[in-house]
């Protein structure tokens, strides 16, 4: 039965607002003039919460801790044996992100009128994935609803956690290189041209040779600061326009496995992302071939998600998965080891979630140890370019000074 919203005035004055639910709008109308509320407003407000919600959800975005929060606390709930509605209606009026309570307030809606979860959740792939929406399936075919989101909120978490742990090591680099730039653009092109204008005034003065290429570099700076600025502007979004065509998508796939240091992390993220993602899904029910569709798009790296597709191919001939990740050579000795014993023993989640841990423990390894070494790196590079520029300055300034005296 539709539900409306209306806002009003009461028999003694008083302003109200309020629910009701009725046949149609007349009906509401009538239902609430024997209640005595004189209405004064009143609309669909499932018509109300879409239009709201498309609008937030397209200007807005939900964090994944606010995602992996709400689906803990429905799982809480339908494990309590409240029923699926109430315990949407709860959450609905719970969660704090606009975004979200919009949309769980749409949803509940959807399925008081006899729409399955998922589907209402597939209403809005923004805020719900393929995984989300697989799994929710799964739960509610095998009335594991509860359990199925509690490996949801822990999958979600896990995977949120990864992902800062990784943009966190990622980010301190690029500030440093971006500050380091600034730094020296800003050296080269105003304080050292007004600091070697005294020097040029002074024509009996020889500059070292330092001085002097760091005098050329400046003056190359300042002429062409323009040409150097628009060259890395454009390099930039050649580069980004580059990446995310199809072709260039691929290409850089098989290049960032192979780059120094970093190859290593996107590899082991990349078999972090595929075991923990297979191990949620198989243990919520999801049958292997349609798993093994959604985890191939998690991995975010074409050159592995090819290696899955071959694994996959294996498994619909009733073939071993653990064949195709050796052949790939993306997946090291562990792993396929792992996988082989899992299938032989029928023990495959269990075995992936090993894996998963062990990878995870391994990036958060790999990342401390490059973020410590990066330290010293970019203070002993920053204290080099300083330490060039101050000589090249301090020693003509030491001959003037002698000849001044």
């Amino acid at each position: 039965m539709p539900i409306f919203e209306y806002k009003g005035t009461t028999r003694d004055g008083r302003d109200t607002k309020g629910v009701v639910d009725a046949e149609n709008l007349r009906a509401a109308r009538l239902k609430l003039k024997k209640d005595g509320v004189f209405v004064s407003a009143i609309a669909d407000k499932k018509k109300a919460t879409q239009k709201k919600s498309s609008i937030k959800i397209r200007s807005g975005s939900v964090p994944v801790k606010d995602l992996a929060l709400m689906t803990r606390q429905l799982a809480t709930l339908i494990k309590a044996n409240i029923p699926l509605v109430d315990a949407l209606t709860a959450i609905s009026e719970q969660v704090e992100n606009p975004v979200l309570a919009e949309a769980v307030a749409d949803c509940k809606n959807m399925v008081n009128e006899g729409l399955s979860l998922h589907k209402a959740l597939s209403k809005y792939p923004q805020l719900f994935d393929n995984i989300y929406i697989s799994m929710a399936e799964a739960g509610e075919m095998t009335g594991t609803l509860d359990v199925i989101l509690i490996r949801l909120a822990e999958f979600t978490e896990a995977q949120a956690e990864l992902r800062q742990r990784v943009s966190a090591a990622m980010t301190y680099p690029i500030i440093m290189l971006v500050v380091i730039t600034l730094v020296i653009f800003g050296l080269f092109t105003s304080v050292l041209p007004k600091i070697l204008s005294i020097f040029e005034s002074f024509p009996d003065i020889t500059l070292p040779w330092y001085t002097q290429a760091i005098a050329s570099v400046s003056q190359v700076f300042v002429n062409y600061w323009y040409f150097f600025g628009g060259f890395i502007v454009a390099s930039i979004l050649l580069f980004i326009n580059w990446k995310n065509s199809t072709e260039g998508k691929k290409s850089w796939d098989a290049i960032s496995l192979k780059i120094p240091l970093l190859g290593d992390i996107v590899k082991m993220v990349a078999i972090s992302r595929f075991t923990r993602t297979l191990a949620t899904l198989l243990n919520g029910g999801v049958p292997m071939l349609n798993a093994m569709d959604i985890v191939r798009n998690v991995v975010n790296n074409h050159v592995i998600a090819l290696a899955i597709d071959d694994a996959r191919g294996n498994i619909s001939e009733g073939e071993s998965i653990a064949g195709p990740l050796k052949k790939s050579g993306l997946f090291p000795p562990l792993v396929v080891h792992m996988v082989n014993i899992g299938e032989k023993t029928g023990d495959l989640e269990n075995m992936l979630t090993l894996v998963a841990d062990a990878y995870d423990f391994q990036v958060k390894s790999k990342i401390d140890a490059i973020t410590s070494l990066l330290n010293p790196i970019m203070t002993l590079l920053i204290g080099v370019v300083v330490f060039v520029i101050v000589l090249s300055i301090i020693v003509p300034m030491f001959e003037l000074t002698s000849k001044l005296g």
